[in-house]
C-alpha cells in the first residue's frame, strides 16, 4: 500500500513539474542552513539535499559559492527550501523551488520517517520526497537569445560591404569623431595668480599660560600647651569618645576617622581634628581665621 502511495506522490510531483519547465533554470542553490534549523547542515541535510539534486543531473551550488553569471542573474536558479512538518511521533519534509521572486515553482511530496534518531529519520524523509523527480530527465536550455544586443563594429567589416559603401561608412565615422573633439569640455580650469592660492596652516603659539593654583598660607599659628592639672579621661561611646575632666563634666567628643589615631572633635564651641603629633595629643581648629593647635592631657 505505501508504495502505491508513493507512486501517486511521485506522478503528482511529475506533474507538477510538467507545469513548470526545470529546464528553464540553470542551478539549484542550496542553502548551507535551512530555515527549519538553527544551526548550519544540521542533520547534515544540506549536504544531502546538494547530493541528491546532483545525483539527479541538476547543476547544484551551495549559496555561499555561487557562480559568476549566478551572481549577476539570480533567475538562473532555484532555491532549495526544506519545509520541516515533524510532529513529536514522525519526521515530515517537502522540498520546495523559489524561483529569484520567491515564488515556489515546484514542490515535492511529503516525505516522511518514524526513525526515533533525528539524523537518520531526516535522511529517510528527505530521500523520500526527492522521488518526486524520478525519471524527470532534467536538461538546462537558455532561454531564446533574439532579445539579446548584438553589436555590429563596421570597422572590422569593411573588408565584407561594397566599396563605395565601405567608403561613405568610414567617412560618417570620420565625420562623427570630429565633432566629438570639437565639442568643448564640460569643465574649464583656469588657473592664475589670482586664482591660486593656500591657506598656512603652521601651529601658531598660543599666548594662553597654565593658571598655576596658589597655595593657601596660614595667617599665623598659635600654638597652646596644657595645664599639667587639666587632664581629660576618654570613655568609649558608639562611634569614638567622649573625653570628660575630674567633675566630671564632658568636655569634648572624639568620632572616629578612616586614619588611626585622628579624630573629628567637637565641644561646645569648636570643630577640629584631634591626632597625635610627637607622642603628643594635639586638638587643631580655627579661631578667628587664625589656625590653633592645642595639646591634650588625654588618659585612654
Amino acid at each position: 500500500m505505501k508504495t502505491v502511495i508513493a507512486l501517486l506522490f511521485t506522478f503528482i510531483g511529475y506533474s507538477t513539474f510538467a507545469q513548470t519547465n526545470l529546464d528553464d533554470y540553470k542551478y539549484v542553490i542550496v542553502p548551507k542552513k535551512f530555515d527549519a534549523f538553527k544551526n548550519m547542515n544540521e542533520y547534515q541535510t544540506s549536504t544531502l539535499v546538494k547530493h541528491l539534486f546532483t545525483g539527479k543531473g541538476f547543476n547544484t551550488v551551495y549559496d555561499d559559492q555561487l557562480p559568476e553569471d549566478l551572481k549577476f542573474n539570480r533567475c538562473l536558479g532555484v532555491i532549495a527550501d526544506l519545509k520541516d512538518d515533524s510532529s513529536m511521533f514522525s519526521t515530515k519534509t517537502i522540498i520546495n523551488l523559489k524561483d529569484c521572486n520567491d515564488k515556489i515553482v515546484f514542490s515535492t511530496m511529503q516525505g516522511s520517517s518514524k526513525e526515533k534518531e533525528y539524523k537518520s529519520a531526516y535522511n529517510e524523509a528527505i530521500r523520500e520526497s526527492m522521488r518526486s523527480f524520478n525519471g524527470v530527465n532534467y536538461s538546462y536550455t537558455a532561454k531564446d537569445k533574439k532579445d539579446e544586443t548584438v553589436t555590429v563594429n563596421f570597422r572590422n567589416d569593411v573588408k565584407k560591404l561594397d566599396v563605395s559603401k565601405a567608403y561613405k561608412i568610414l567617412q560618417a565615422e570620420k565625420a562623427t569623431e570630429e565633432v566629438n573633439v570639437k565639442k568643448e569640455p564640460t569643465v574649464i580650469s583656469e588657473e592664475t595668480e589670482k586664482t591660486q592660492y593656500y591657506k598656512d596652516n603652521t601651529p601658531v603659539e598660543s599666548n594662553i599660560k597654565k593658571t598655576e593654583i596658589e597655595k593657601p598660607e596660614f595667617k599665623s599659628l598659635e600654638l597652646k600647651k596644657p595645664s599639667t592639672k587639666d587632664m581629660w579621661y576618654a570613655q568609649a561611646t558608639d562611634n569614638g569618645y567622649q573625653l570628660v575632666d575630674s567633675s566630671p563634666k564632658v568636655r569634648m567628643n572624639l568620632l572616629k576617622s578612616s586614619a588611626d589615631n585622628v579624630f573629628m572633635a567637637k565641644t561646645d564651641t569648636k570643630n577640629g581634628l584631634v591626632y597625635q603629633k610627637d607622642g603628643n595629643w594635639v586638638f587643631e581648629y580655627y579661631e578667628n581665621d587664625k589656625l590653633v593647635q592645642e595639646e591634650l592631657n588625654i588618659k585612654f
